[in-house]
């Protein structure tokens, strides 16, 4: 059994209770289905995070099935849940820790209309107020990489790194967010379906008009700075509603 400090003990079970709870609200908002999908957090203060684990129903998800897991991806040994493999996404999920500490929560979803503008290759064009507000612009396409290894996390970190977008389509595969916390990418990937619908529907009655980037800029800053603002839920830098983010436009 390892040994951590009471201290991290009490940080891996505080991750382990909120990455459980949270892919229940992946059920809820109709994100996933059947064992696809998966939410991550990072220990604070650690080189760990928790996922879950691999074609394990989400009914029968708890803190204790969720898997340790080293920022390298490894199992941590003689854990809770360290008997069952991790989640196939786990390498992609170690990769962004590695490369962005910042960042405390990853997830994945399989939700219809955000898959279906990845299928296309397609970024989601900010043309909403709700998108200007919570992304910051568009919301890009990462470039396709094969389950299994670092692939998909380098993918994830090339496209989203400088960039405003807490979430990325992965071309033909479907969405990844990004959050300070493992809510906050939930919270992510719950508007990044919520958009991608919704722009979906106006794209069906004819061309879309993005939206001016002074207003992006504006209505952004207004989100993360005072309206959107939380404490636990907000991952955007402020810094970044500079203008250092005109290639966000």
């Amino acid at each position: 059994m390892t040994d951590f400090s009471a201290a991290t003990q009490l940080a891996i079970d505080e991750v382990r209770q909120q990455v459980s709870d949270l892919h229940q609200e992946l059920t809820r908002y109709g994100l996933v289905v059947w064992t696809g999908g998966n939410v991550s957090g990072r220990v604070p203060g650690e080189d760990l995070f928790v996922i879950k684990p691999s074609g394990v129903s989400y009914d029968e998800l708890t803190p204790k099935s969720m898997i340790l897991c080293t920022l390298d991806g490894e199992v941590v040994p003689g854990t809770p849940g360290a008997e069952r493999p991790p989640s196939s996404d786990t390498a992609a999920h170690a990769y962004v820790y590695r490369n962005m500490p910042d960042v405390g929560g990853v997830v994945h979803t399989h939700s219809t209309y955000a898959v279906a503008w990845a299928a296309r290759g397609e970024e989601i064009p900010c043309v909403i107020t709700a998108m200007a507000d919570e992304f910051g612009g568009p919301i890009p396409v990462g470039p396709f990489a094969i389950i299994g290894d670092d692939s998909i996390g380098r993918g994830i970190v090339s496209t989203l790194t400088g960039h405003r977008s807490r979430a990325v389509l992965m071309k033909g595969h479907g969405p990844f967010t990004i959050g300070s916390s493992a809510k906050d990418a939930v919270k992510a990937a719950v508007m990044v379906e919520d958009v991608a619908r919704t722009v979906h529907i106006a794209a069906q009655s004819g061309p879309l008009t993005p939206l001016p980037q002074e207003a992006i800029d504006k209505l952004f800053a207004r989100y993360q700075n005072v309206y959107g603002q939380s404490d636990d839920d907000r991952f955007a830098d402020t810094a970044s509603t500079s203008q250092e983010d005109t290639n966000h436009g």
